[in-house]
């Protein structure tokens, strides 16, 4: 991609490599090697490693290690290879959130299916079955933002709120998902309800989905997500990727 890989400094102590301007997935899989390559470095000085939907943050000590010395480390280590083919990271999960499609639980799933142009029942299927990746984490704890769809829910978003979405609703726009996992307002059209308490504070890991891994939305009955309620993980089982 033309410009890109493409370092800038933020603040005093942050350093942002970007590898696109616009989502796409081989920009969001450099974020994520490049990533879990910095963290397997150990750079001393380097405090936190994060990403966003194409980007690579990395948090440093100004007086453990100089801003230069940082750009160069990285700038050698984007040329080691080609960060949009390298392979996803390891330990990665593929998880199955069971969940409610329309109706009182998805009051804009005949909307959000005219707009990509398909019937409700397409629309189900489709989504139901689609695997998706958790392109980053944000916005509330643990809430993920997952991509992406076929070309056809590259959908708008509203242009007005819906004043509040419960925790656990599923919403989409622009050819992603995003999961809640708070009740808030939002301009993505609900198109479902899970059970799964994204953000558990009190768990050793307090987030329920992590960047990379894979994420699919069967289908299940109103009374089956009433008996999913009792439990934090609403019913969602994980396996770990090869």
């Amino acid at each position: 991609m033309t410009g890109f890989p493409a370092l800038a400094a933020v603040g005093l102590s942050g350093l942002l490599v970007r590898f696109g301007d616009t989502l796409s997935e081989p920009a969001n899989r450099a974020a994520l090697a490049l990533r879990a390559a910095v963290e397997a470095e150990g750079w001393d000085g380097v405090e936190e490693c994060a990403t966003s939907l194409v980007s690579t943050f990395l948090r440093f000590d100004p007086l453990r290690l100089p801003l230069e010395t940082l750009e160069a480390q990285v700038h050698t280590l984007l040329q080691s290879r080609d960060w949009y083919a390298e392979p996803l990271p390891q330990g990665r999960s593929l998880i199955r959130i069971p969940t409610v499609y329309g109706g009182a639980h998805g009051p804009q799933l005949e909307e959000a299916a005219a707009a990509a142009g398909v019937d409700t029942q397409t629309a189900v299927a489709e989504l139901s079955s689609a695997r998706t990746r958790v392109t980053t984490i944000g916005f509330a704890p643990g809430q993920p933002y997952l991509g992406t769809l076929p070309e056809h829910w590259n959908i708008p978003r509203q242009t007005s709120l819906t004043p509040n979405v419960p925790r656990g609703a599923l919403v989409v726009a622009i050819r992603q998902l995003v999961l809640f996992s708070n009740p808030m307002p939002t301009g993505w059209r609900q198109i479902g309800l899970t059970a799964v308490q994204l953000f558990q504070p009190d768990a050793p890991e307090p987030f329920v989905l992590k960047p990379g891994d894979e994420v699919e939305f069967p289908a299940v009955s109103a009374e089956r997500l009433a008996e999913l309620q009792a439990s934090q993980m609403g019913g969602a089982t994980r396996e770990t990727l090869p």
